[in-house]
């Protein structure tokens, strides 16, 4: 009986207000998602100017985006600016094998944050006990999701208490918690643009030794689709080697560990046959140089051929501006530098390698979201199609006829592409030879060594899907 009770004791880790030292100030690149907190705050710091005027805060509010967003970072600095106790709890810490005694820790929470109000009550990772009820599930979870929904509906206006919860899986969670009067205000804590990048990187770079002469900016503008929590991590890499070298964190650092964090750490001691080092030398300028006949591909920014993680070579491109949607003509254009690593090896060597693997799956993997999910061939037109890879698609479920059709839209997509790639290769040969000459040289090429050498030759037009 001893241990059934501590099973069904508060396990959450609790801040009081006077020890709180996380605020907005320290949360950056997401000020859309601040503002709309901004309420709670003002309501937790004065409750009563809202309940004389016969206002109703939210109950709960959910925030939910992307892993290493900041999800749980926004909602310390809530109960920061607030100045009120904080306690955070998993998830995961309310499911246990023993039925009751999730719903036994649901209960002991909310009297404890009663007790401390006014208070944020936050629940990380609340896909965990939240997810949809019903189809055979577990049956404590659904006592302990039971639970919550009955002490949030427990909750009135002057109890001064905010449930504040986190989750990567919005689509996952039973409707019953999304409805008016529980989860009722849905913040989507999204992954930042260049500017919130920029800030995000300032904010950690606080912390630390760097030269003035860092460029900001330009790291934030090649580090498209990256998390508050990866941008934090390559400031940490950035450091960690300037420490080693006995300096300020400067580009060459920062620039090492972007690299780094995007590609993994060099495999120098890797061993390579000139021969296969030359045919990866090839296969990344085919991709570079399709990248830079093509005028809607995104720019090349460097090329190299160093081993990183499981990959032989990279070429990296970054887009001049965060892209949010996509045009027929540029995922056509993906597809034409995706396959140009593979058609260098062919038209040079005459044979075919398995380091097409990956770039082969991409493509076709594109080529059938082009198909099934956009519309975007006219055979098919606009529909969506359910199809193995995305099970869950809202659609007409396949025929044999149809699956036969959308097979052939996506090798139709994938042969242009295809043709269009080799046509650029075969006419630029000696720039894919002097380029590639470039690169066995140096081992690392950048955007300036690629514009030495092609002068100022220019692409020519990719025809549309």
């Amino acid at each position: 009986m001893g241990k059934a009770k501590a099973f069904g004791q508060l396990q959450a880790q609790v801040v009081d207000a006077d020890r709180s030292n996380v605020s907005f100030k320290d949360v950056a690149g997401i000020d859309e998602a601040k503002e709309e907190l901004v309420e709670i705050v003002n309501f937790l710091k004065n409750p009563d100017k809202y309940t004389i005027a016969g206002a109703r805060i939210p109950t709960g509010v959910l925030l939910y985006g992307e892993p290493g967003t900041g999800k749980t970072l926004l909602a310390k600095a809530i109960a920061g600016e607030a100045g009120v106790t904080f306690f955070s709890i998993s998830g995961s810490n309310f499911v246990e094998m023993y039925a009751g005694i999730g719903a036994s820790r649901v209960r002991d929470l909310f009297i404890q944050g009663k007790k401390k109000a006014p208070c944020i009550i936050f629940i990380d990772e609340i896909d965990a006990v939240g997810k949809r009820r019903g189809g055979g599930s577990n049956d404590e979870r659904e006592q302990t999701l039971n639970q919550l929904l009955v002490e949030m509906d427990g909750f009135q206006a002057n109890d001064k208490v905010i449930i504040v919860a986190a989750t990567n899986r919005l689509d996952t969670l039973d409707p019953a918690l999304l409805r008016p009067g529980r989860f009722d205000r849905q913040v989507l804590v999204p992954l930042p643009d260049v500017l919130g990048r920029e800030h995000i990187i300032k904010v950690h770079a606080e912390k630390v030794q760097t030269d003035e002469s860092v460029d900001w900016h330009q790291i934030a503008k090649e580090t498209p689709g990256f998390s508050g929590a990866e941008l934090a991590n390559l400031v940490n890499e950035a450091t960690l080697m300037a420490v080693k070298g006995g300096g300020k964190i400067g580009m060459v650092e920062l620039e090492l560990a972007k690299d780094k964090v995007m590609m993994g750490a060099e495999r120098r001691s890797m061993i390579i046959s000139e021969k296969d080092k030359e045919i990866t030398a090839y296969h990344e300028i085919g991709h570079a140089l399709v990248a830079l006949m093509t005028p809607g591909a995104d720019p090349v920014v460097k090329v190299s051929i160093i081993p990183r993680g499981e990959s032989m070579g990279q070429t990296m491109q970054v887009p001049d501006m965060d892209k949010h949607s996509h045009s027929c003509a540029y995922l056509f254009d993906k597809i034409c530098v995706l396959l140009g690593g593979r058609i260098a090896e062919e038209l040079i060597y005459e044979e075919l390698t398995t380091g097409s693997a990956n770039d082969i799956e991409r493509a076709t993997g594109l080529a059938r979201r082009m198909v099934c999910e956009w519309g975007m061939h006219e055979k098919i037109g606009p529909v969506v199609y359910n199809n193995m890879d995305h099970p869950g698609m809202i659609g007409p479920a396949i025929s044999e006829q149809t699956a036969v059709m959308i097979d052939e839209a996506v090798k139709d997509i994938i042969q242009r592409a295809y043709d269009y790639a080799k046509k650029i290769l075969l006419e630029n040969t000696l720039l894919l030879n002097g380029l590639t000459q470039e690169l066995l040289d140096k081992e690392t090429i950048s955007a300036a060594d690629i514009e030495r050498v092609m002068g100022h030759r220019r692409g020519l037009s990719c025809h549309s899907v």
